[in-house]
């Protein structure tokens, strides 16, 4: 189980760091079409498509690590005031199906990334291939699956809810 752990941590991290490194260029490219409008008078063609598939990437990839951290927001006052025991009982029943909900969101995704690499289909303005961005995204829910099952595990291994 270290295995996995020290995977799903490299993995969560690593693809943080592409999530983050997409933000920044996303950045760059609103505030170079911002520039190029009001001083060139002339706009970067593509930018709003470009900025959807960024967005779409940074989100999917950024999912692990947000999860790790416990990042996101959890509604537990009702659940808290339970016993350890019987919190524990409600995060298994509701985390395996959240596990295998987002793996059939992964496969999914992929097999959705497969038919338009298949097609040939590209973005209408700029003529993109943006299947890419549509396996980033399940890469990041893979990597997120695992992580909210390595969490899962852990709790019932070492008794720490998370």
């Amino acid at each position: 189980m270290r295995f996995l752990e020290a995977v799903v941590y490299k993995l969560s991290r690593g693809l943080d760091f592409l999530a983050g490194m997409i933000l920044a260029a996303t950045a760059t490219l609103v505030v170079a079409n911002i520039l190029g409008r009001s001083l060139l008078g002339q706009s970067i063609l593509g930018t709003y498509e470009m900025v959807g598939f960024f967005t779409a990437a940074v989100v999917g990839l950024s999912l692990s690590r947000c999860a790790l951290e416990n990042g996101h927001i959890a509604v537990g006052f009702i659940v808290d005031r339970f016993p350890a025991k019987t919190q524990k009982v409600i995060d298994l029943v509701t985390g395996i199906p959240v596990v295998i909900f987002i793996t059939v969101l992964a496969y999914n995704l992929f097999k959705y990334g497969l038919q338009i690499a298949e097609s040939g289909e590209v973005s209408p303005t700029t003529q993109m291939i943006f299947y890419p961005f549509i396996y980033m995204v399940g890469l990041g829910f893979v990597v997120l699956a695992c992580t909210i099952f390595l969490k899962l595990f852990q709790q019932f291994a070492g008794g720490e809810r998370g």
